[in-house]
């Protein structure tokens, strides 16, 4: 009896895995995005320095949404004058903060003419305390024993190590972006994050950002044409940008939570460009091109790089274009 030499199992394509990992966290609803980066020795409640009121109501999210968007590291705000009057003062072109409250004002009835009092929204502004000079942060850390302790992931490490011609990565900034003029990542301290796990995928996030770059893929090409903040093509590019991302944290072995937390990224990008039914999967073609770039894999023929039609893929970054979150 002649054996019969068993099928070769299929290989296992992680990239459609991870895809559909997504495609399934969407379908079931967002996750509240968390903010990676670790703050201070606060709690994260906005409070003002001045009385240490916890703020309240809308604040709470309008407050830590720019702490989250600047990587302020403290949770404390006070307003221009209340700098003055702590003996310090607002850095020159710092941009403050919308803070709002209701104030309650003597009107009359209209049709009665008796006295009422009404609710009437009003704000002012603020500014977080590291936007300010000669203020000491009441939540800073007292000494480096208070950092958290990072241990490299090896894998990870290995993938960014061997990003052959890569982009030149900085740490120790307040955010993590990308500079296409520069061609630049900027990112915080890996001890200033959480975990390990997220410092890597928020790398990875923006060193797939950096495969669009001209001397590289120059995806979909556009006459140098800016991607300006919030427009489909620069949504289109987020999108890529992440699912690159989730690609690489699942090649190092990162956790899925990580995978989680992208999706509810990709999801807010996705509701921006409404009625793209081809968004997601020529999203993830580019996706794979830009991880395959950074892993060494080149196209070696014009038709390896024309895949996907240049319309679905989102256009580069112009030299003159701003960073990239």
């Amino acid at each position: 009896m002649v054996k019969q030499k068993s099928a070769k199992p299929a290989r296992r394509d992680i990239y459609q895995e991870i895809t559909d990992q997504i495609l399934a966290l969407l379908d079931r609803g967002t996750v509240p995005w968390q903010n990676p980066i670790r703050r201070g020795t606060g709690n994260g409640w906005p409070k003002n320095l001045t009385n240490n009121k916890q703020y309240r109501g809308i604040n709470v999210f309008l407050l830590a949404m720019q702490a989250w968007d600047q990587g302020f590291g403290s949770d404390y705000w006070l307003t221009f004058r209340q700098a003055k009057a702590k003996g310090g003062s607002v850095r020159k072109g710092e941009q403050s903060s919308l803070v709002t409250f209701w104030k309650l004002v003597q009107s009359k009835e209209k049709e009665t003419n008796e006295k009422i009092t009404l609710p009437v929204l009003r704000h002012y502004n603020v500014f977080n305390v590291e936007q300010c000079e000669g203020i000491k942060p009441p939540d800073e850390p007292e000494s480096s024993a208070e950092a958290n302790i990072f241990t490299p992931i090896e894998q990870a490490e290995q993938l960014v190590s061997g990003y052959a011609d890569g982009p030149e990565i900085s740490t120790g900034s307040s955010k993590a972006c990308y500079h296409p003029a520069s061609d630049r990542v900027s990112i915080p301290s890996p001890e200033r994050f959480t975990e390990a796990e997220e410092y890597y995928s928020t790398l990875f996030h923006e060193l797939v950002h950096s495969t669009g770059h001209f001397k590289r893929l120059a995806r979909g090409f556009n006459q140098g044409q800016s991607v300006s903040f919030g427009s489909p093509d620069y949504s289109k590019e987020e999108l890529v940008a992440e699912m690159g991302a989730a690609f690489l944290n699942a090649t190092a072995g990162i956790s899925v939570p990580t995978i989680e937390q992208s999706a509810a990224y990709i999801d807010n990008w996705k509701k921006n460009i409404k009625g793209d039914k081809r968004l997601v999967v020529s999203a993830a073609g580019a996706a794979q091109r830009g991880v395959d770039w950074i892993l060494g894999e080149r196209p070696t023929t014009a038709s390896e790089q024309a895949i996907v039609p240049a319309a679905d893929i989102p256009p580069p970054y112009s030299p003159n274009d701003g960073p990239v979150v």
